[in-house]
């Protein structure tokens, strides 16, 4: 997944959960404007969302965010 895209996600995620609580549930759309003005960006996110994690269509903000940030960090050595 693109920097980019993390770096969305993370920020709506933190938004989201700023604005309506730790429970609060979104879909993957809640990453885009209403209207598709970045396609690739779009199926990139769904592709994440759907085929590779296999998340339902709401999830809880977050563990989006959660999920994100472990993309983030480094692996342990051993």
């Amino acid at each position: 997944m693109r920097a980019n895209l993390r770096q969305k996600i993370l920020a709506v995620c933190d938004r989201k959960i700023s604005e309506k609580g730790p429970n609060v549930g979104l879909s993957f759309y809640a990453f885009f404007a209403n209207r598709n003005d970045d396609p690739e960006l779009l199926m990139e996110a769904a592709e994440w969302w759907i085929r590779t994690e296999r998340l339902d269509h709401f999830e809880k903000a977050a563990k989006i965010r959660d999920m994100v940030r472990a993309m983030e960090s480094p692996l342990p050595q051993g």
